[in-house]
């Protein structure tokens, strides 16, 4: 026999059922979907400098700039050591790191969100089996009852057919 439901998973399963999780994820995901001009230029320069493309345009770069300042004569603007290089690049991580943060940071908010979202459903379709296998339970038993009755009362009728016989003979 399954175990029944307690009083706070009733009130909870209650509770979830008056959500609908999957209506509530939708609306909390168009919300999301609706960011301001800051997280949406973090997310394309999260997504941009995470790309392979970014990569080999900024090694072309980095090349072609080492080249240019070691070949030219008569106006190198950063000789061999390359210490403006080595500033601009230093800029250039000095300002990504926090916009990739920002980026992630939101990720990881829709992520906890989605988690949430798949823990609640998780829940409300457990204590849902939970409930159908209860049901299942009280037809089974109900349905045995009324065999247990039927077989009793043909085992009367079969006594009581038993017992007129040798009163006819």
């Amino acid at each position: 026999m399954a175990a029944r439901l307690t009083d706070e998973e009733r009130v909870l399963l209650q509770e979830l059922r008056k959500q609908r999780p999957a209506r509530l994820h939708k609306k909390k995901v168009s919300e999301a979907a609706q960011r301001s001009f800051g997280q949406r230029i973090s997310d394309a320069v999260a997504m941009s400098v995470g790309s392979w493309t970014f990569i080999l345009i900024q090694s072309g770069l980095l090349v072609l700039w080492m080249i240019v300042n070691v070949m030219m004569v008569y106006y190198r603007w950063d000789p061999y050591p390359f210490i403006l290089l080595n500033l601009v690049l230093s800029f250039q991580a000095a300002f990504t790191a926090p916009i990739i943060m920002m980026s992630q940071n939101r990720q990881a908010e829709r992520d906890r969100a989605d988690q949430q979202h798949d823990f609640d459903i998780n829940i409300k379709a457990e204590l849902e089996i939970e409930e159908l296998h209860q049901k299942l339970d009280i037809l089974r038993e109900v349905e045995i009852l009324k065999l247990t009755a039927l077989i009793e009362n043909l085992c009367n009728r079969l006594d009581e057919t038993e017992n007129k016989k040798p009163a006819q003979s």
